[in-house]
């Protein structure tokens, strides 16, 4: 399962804003319970259903167990404000190392330009897209950005918000460089650096890292392993002071700045994802990352870039880093003094996570495919949403691998509202199953114009469930609320959280998300569970790039057998579509 939280973990991202949206909106307990059944009925075999049913009508039967944890759930709505995962962003640039490091110094540049808009609360508001375009949305997810940490527990991790008023905020970075750590002051004698002052200092920590006299075990090694084996390891450190001052200037940091080797390859963008996520491993960068930390900026010294997010804090938001060059510079410091690199007095435990991060690269199987026959703008000629037309071809490709569909996640936003974060759009619907049936079973015996009214019937299933979980009216957030609400009160367990059912529908065997962009990138993330798939796609205008990911460990599944499943659907899809049109013009 360290493999899961690790890899598995994730985009980019002012409170006078919130006050002006509604809370989220709690749907009433018929309501989730009916859409619940729906979206379990066709993933259940007939006794399971049948056992489900009765399960779920004895928990909202009136006066039932049900109804007590809604009505709770509603006192904490109206009392209370209503406020986990790895992603990778991955882009290529040519490069020398001259233009490495003037590079570097530019992107922290502009990581402090963009520091001080949030600070200022400069940034305009964001407005939703697509469905239901145009609606203002909360912006409260770009303040954790720079303020957050995630603290490893034994039984459970706790997100540290750096939001008091007593601790002064932070004014370093933490740059890591062949697999050591170094305090990069930004603001010094009460002047922020500008770009010539932070080349520098980076110049200067790139020199440093080279000694090999004073070269320490890679300890962000032990970022990489489960949670509760880390968060042990943390335990363990914290008993020296040294260590102790190293982990607070690493917890307390605006952010990492990774200066990674060149891989001394020709890169597939595959490898990239992959070296992205965890470094490559021990013998390249894998020590060269503190995934706790919500912003990674990684370079690589030949070209490869990008943002490695742990987004316990935020939602997957792409951040692109404006120009600096369009701001105010602040002038030059002359007096800089060294940066520092972080000392660590080790123990043994830095040793075992040597052979558990190399396992776990080779586990990781990877695959980034660019799919180059059409792309968003064909899809919008045949009056479909390219989302929701992605999602039914992913469900397409998951049957045609496995022969069955499952459960299906798919991010949906809730940032309409105050403090929203996201909630799940349930894809594997009915709807979607017929369609995907008729298309592999069903290839030979049904008529193009009843697949094609069956896809239309799938894209219409999507989109309206889309439109219920980004209105706050989706089951998964209401079903966990009502879960927790029981575990608060302290009353057993109800029988629906135990029913294999629920644990069925949360076993997202196929983890999926869209995060489209204007530029020419991709998102990468691990599988949730370990025989799934993650599933990220980014719909350009005339191509669609694909990130598929799973673990090699598990024999039911493979990346590329996935991939070429899903580009054999998309296929299929535009060519049923086409024959619609042909048909359409004839008559």
């Amino acid at each position: 399962m360290e493999a899961i939280e690790r890899f598995s973990s994730f985009d980019v991202f002012i409170p006078h804003i919130v006050q002006g949206l509604p809370k989220l909106p709690l749907p009433t307990l018929n309501d989730t319970l009916d859409t619940y059944l729906r979206c379990m009925k066709h993933l259940l075999t007939e006794e399971q259903f049948n056992k489900t049913q009765n399960v779920v009508k004895q928990f909202g039967a009136p006066g039932g167990v049900g109804e007590l944890l809604q009505s709770k759930l509603m006192e904490k709505r109206e009392n209370k404000d209503v406020t986990k995962s790895n992603v990778c962003v991955c882009c290529v640039f040519n490069t020398t190392i001259s233009f490495f490091s003037r590079f570097v110094a530019h992107l922290i540049s502009g990581i402090l330009e963009y520091k001080t808009l949030l600070d200022a609360h400069a940034l305009p508001v964001d407005y939703a897209r697509g469905q239901l375009a145009g609606t203002p949305m909360c912006m409260k997810q770009y303040y954790r950005l720079f303020t957050s940490y995630r603290l490893p527990g034994p039984d459970m991790d706790t997100l540290v918000a750096q939001e008091s008023s007593v601790m002064p905020e932070p004014e370093h970075i933490i740059v890591a460089c062949k697999n050591q750590f170094f305090v990069l002051d930004v603001v010094i004698n009460f002047r922020r650096l500008n770009e010539r002052d932070l080349l520098t200092q980076l110049e200067k920590i790139v020199k440093m890292a080279d000694s090999e006299e004073e070269r320490l075990p890679a300890i962000g090694l032990l970022t990489s392993d489960g949670r509760t084996e880390w968060a042990e390891s943390r335990s363990v450190l914290m008993r020296e002071s040294t260590n102790r001052d190293s982990l607070d200037m690493i917890e307390r940091c605006l952010c990492l700045v990774c200066l990674d080797g060149a891989s001394g390859a020709e890169l597939s963008d595959t490898a990239r994802a992959m070296l992205m996520l965890h470094g490559g491993g021990v013998a390249k960068n894998g020590g060269n990352r503190w995934y706790d930390k919500p912003m990674q900026f990684v370079v690589g010294a030949d070209g490869c870039c990008g943002v490695v997010c742990e987004h316990s804090a935020f939602e997957g938001i792409v951040l692109v880093i404006g120009s600096p060059s369009k701001l105010v510079r602040a002038a030059s410091v002359s007096e800089l003094p060294a940066p520092r690199r972080l000392r660590w007095k080790c123990t043994p435990e830095i040793h075992k996570i040597y052979s558990n991060l190399c396992r776990l690269v080779g586990d990781l199987d990877m695959n980034v495919h660019h799919f180059h026959d059409y792309g968003k703008e064909f899809i919008k000629k045949q009056k479909m949403s390219p989302d929701a037309y992605v999602q039914v071809a992913l469900q397409l490709a998951y049957y045609r691998c496995h022969g069955r569909p499952v459960s299906t996640y798919e991010s949906a936003s809730l940032r309409r509202f105050q403090e929203g974060r996201v909630d799940n759009i349930r894809s594997a619907t009915p709807e979607a199953l017929a369609f995907v049936i008729a298309m592999t079973d069903g290839m030979l015996t049904t008529s193009d114009t009843k697949k094609m009214e069956l896809l239309q019937g799938a894209i219409t299933a999507q989109t309206k469930y889309t439109i219920m979980a980004i209105t706050g009216m989706a089951i998964d957030n209401h079903l966990l609320g009502l879960r927790e609400v029981a575990h608060e009160l302290k009353i057993e367990k109800p029988e629906i959280f135990k029913d294999e059912a629920y644990l069925i529908s949360n076993q997202f065997i196929l983890s999926t998300s869209q995060v489209p962009t204007t530029v020419e990138m991709f998102c990468c993330y691990g599988p949730v569970v370990p025989n799934g798939y993650g599933a990220c796609y980014n719909p350009q205008s005339d191509h669609i790039i694909f990130s598929v990911s799973s673990f090699r460990e598990s024999p039911q599944t493979c990346s590329a057998e996935f991939v070429k499943c899903l580009v054999q659907g998309l296929l299929d899809m535009r060519d049923l579509s086409k024959e619609r049109s042909k048909l359409d013009q004839s008559q």
